[in-house]
């Protein structure tokens, strides 16, 4: 939500999981063979290792390994609302959806720690060296407050305010993003430094403004963090015109999210008519894709079923 690229120089972020975008596995038995249908791959498991989903047909065939099931016949099923290389944890998000179905399909529990660690075994193949915050999050249900080194540990969750979540078409370019701070951090380190050490402040800002459910003042510390991030050089044209459109649309606050270089932007809306009038907006503008995450549902939602 806020944080990105400082999180990395010892400032604090702030993570929120969105239950309202869906992704779903599931483990049916097969005839003969182990097969994968989703949007990222189809094929036979085996096949899935010389490629980009090699990290999440390790951890099948881990998994397969640990219920001693290694040559079960059986398709695994993923349905995603989530776009890949996006900056919203589609990949740890589908290595915790796989762990948690293996686990149900062989009748055994498992707690989140547990999960936490079988999504490490994708995330290293597909990140090197991932952070966690993404497998953290998608696995919580509630914002999450990030320091590097520590656990993140959860915060309070807002209960008003309307988010609208909308893809560039573009994939995020993590690495090339932070080849670009690191470049600005060399060739300017005051200011570099300055916006990073920002970043911080705004995110402690913005803790406190969850706490208070100070909508209005979380949309214009997400404005002031976009600025910020444009300076480290992490946002793109593209993205820049959506924040425009969504800002005149009636955004209390945009920003990008996640690595930058591309991927999805943010909107505060202060109610569900606006968000509805900014997503439209948004895709008239070329975005291929939109959500809506009502905190006001959410909440309701979490207090039912406490």
């Amino acid at each position: 939500m806020i944080g990105e690229h400082a999180v990395v120089f010892g400032e604090p972020a702030i993570a929120l999981p969105i239950p309202t975008i869906r992704l779903r596995a599931t483990v049916t038995p097969a005839e003969h063979g182990q097969s994968v249908t989703s949007a990222f791959y189809n094929g036979s498991l085996t096949d899935a290792i010389d490629t980009n989903f090699s990290g999440i047909a390790t951890l099948v065939r881990q998994l397969l390994r640990n219920f001693e099931a290694s040559d079960q016949p059986l398709t695994l099923d993923i349905v995603s609302d989530l776009p890949p290389e996006r900056g919203m944890g589609s990949s740890a998000a589908t290595a915790i959806a796989i762990v948690r179905t293996f686990y149900d399909a062989f009748g055994q529990d498992i707690d989140r720690p547990t999960v936490l660690r079988w999504a490490d075994v994708s995330e290293r193949i597909i990140h090197g060296n991932p952070s966690g915050i993404d497998a953290a999050t998608t696995s919580a249900d509630h914002p999450q407050w990030i320091i590097k080194g520590q656990a993140p540990r959860p915060i309070a969750s807002l209960n008003r305010g309307v988010l609208v979540i909308a893809d560039s078409g573009i994939q995020g370019q993590t690495r090339a993003a932070v080849t670009a701070v690191t470049r600005f951090r060399e060739q300017d380190p005051e200011a570099a430094n300055a916006a990073i050490h920002a970043l911080g402040q705004l995110t402690r800002q913005a803790a406190v403004t969850i706490t208070n459910q100070d909508v209005v003042e979380l949309g214009r510390i997400m404005g002031t963090a976009q600025e910020y991030l444009a300076q480290l050089g992490v946002s793109t044209p593209v993205l820049e015109r959506l924040i425009t459109v969504a800002n005149g649309a009636g955004s209390l606050g945009t920003k990008l999210t996640g690595g930058g270089m591309g991927g999805c932007i943010i909107a505060m809306a202060p109610d569900l008519g606006t968000a509805n009038h900014i997503a439209q907006q948004l895709q008239l503008a070329g975005a291929p894709q939109t959500w809506i995450h009502n905190f006001a549902v959410q909440s309701a939602r979490g207090e039912k079923h406490a």
